[in-house]
């Protein structure tokens, strides 16, 4: 079966051609970085904007790379939410219009269902797995117990743990997206010179919160001034990596150990972050648990994780007509 998938969920245009649901014959990505820089965060108008600019030409791109006609597509899958409503919009209109011209079926995908799953474009995962789906807009613990089967086990009580980045980021001036620019600068620093605050939810609670973290770093800095945190930034970064890892780090081993669950699958933006990774890799190797996570480009918003989880709603039979709606709050 060949399948395409379409992500226009958030600022990154995205498209990818995928055969038998699992060997990616294409997955072209169009970043809005150099966009949204300017701002530190995603603008929503100059988003869609964006989306209507590039979508055609990667959806070209990708079709041409995978040496692929539109005629020969079994089966389309688009982003219908959550996300920027004007930027799911342009994905889901432009696919119902493929659909429609070519008789192509297509369905709409949960954006958050398809992280959970990417990590299956690489590596087969047993069920039932605990899922940390970390990003910029997201941060939530899934239990997962099958395809079509997700258990909501905690998540963020305010900022998602990539939007903390990214403010966080802004403070300081380094640039955007924040967890790339943090990541890299942390390499090099005391991940302990700073004793930045860890957020602690009450007993039985698997939440999150990064709020207070971010107020924290927010005071240090206003504090010192710059002339004088400015020669320790590189400290002041892995200082708050270091917490924010931590607050990801708890709540799911403790997920995993309470709910009598040896797997834990890393997804979203978040889960390319190299210290993350690291120690995770750490906890579960001393709790004796499996940890999975795709590689960094799977992690990040992608139109092969839409293609998996079409694939695999099409192949249980499932189509959806031209009623459906982008939906900004969807959830999971």
């Amino acid at each position: 079966m060949l399948v395409l998938g379409v992500e226009t969920s958030c600022d990154d245009t995205a498209a990818a051609v995928l055969l038998d649901g699992r060997t990616v014959l294409a997955n072209l990505v169009s970043s809005q970085d150099s966009v949204h820089g300017p701002f530190g965060g995603v603008v929503p108008e100059l988003a869609s904007r964006q989306h209507i600019r590039h979508i055609l030409p990667i959806l070209d791109g990708a079709l041409k790379k995978a040496g692929v006609e539109l005629k020969a597509l079994d089966g389309i899958a688009v982003t219908f939410g959550p996300g920027l409503v004007g930027s799911l919009l342009v994905g889901l209109s432009v696919v119902k219009g493929i659909s429609f011209r070519w008789g192509i079926p297509y369905v709409g995908v949960n954006h958050l269902e398809a992280h959970l799953l990417a990590v299956f474009l690489e590596r087969d995962v047993a069920f039932p797995y605990i899922a940390l789906l970390a990003s910029g807009g997201h941060t939530l613990l899934y239990l997962v117990r099958g395809f079509g089967e997700y258990l909501y086990v905690g998540g963020t009580r305010d900022d998602a743990a990539g939007e903390a980045y990214d403010k966080v980021a802004k403070m300081m001036g380094l640039g955007y997206p924040g967890g790339k620019v943090i990541d890299q600068l942390a390499q090099n620093g005391n991940p302990r010179a700073v004793s930045f605050p860890r957020s602690r939810m009450k007993k039985g609670s698997f939440d999150f919160s990064f709020s207070g973290l971010k107020t924290a770093v927010w005071h240090y800095l206003s504090a010192r001034g710059e002339d004088k945190w400015e020669a320790q930034k590189v400290d002041i970064a892995a200082s708050f990596q270091e917490a924010v890892v931590d607050m990801l780090v708890a709540p799911t081993m403790r997920a995993a150990r309470e709910l009598g669950v040896g797997r834990i699958v890393l997804a979203g933006g978040v889960a390319a972050n190299s210290r993350l990774r690291q120690r995770m890799a750490q906890e579960t190797e001393e709790e004796g648990m499996a940890i999975y996570f795709p590689s960094p480009a799977l992690c990040t918003d992608n139109g092969a994780m839409i293609a998996l989880t079409g694939h695999r709603w099409l192949e249980r039979g499932r189509r959806d007509d031209f009623g459906l709606n982008a939906d900004a709050d969807l959830t999971l």
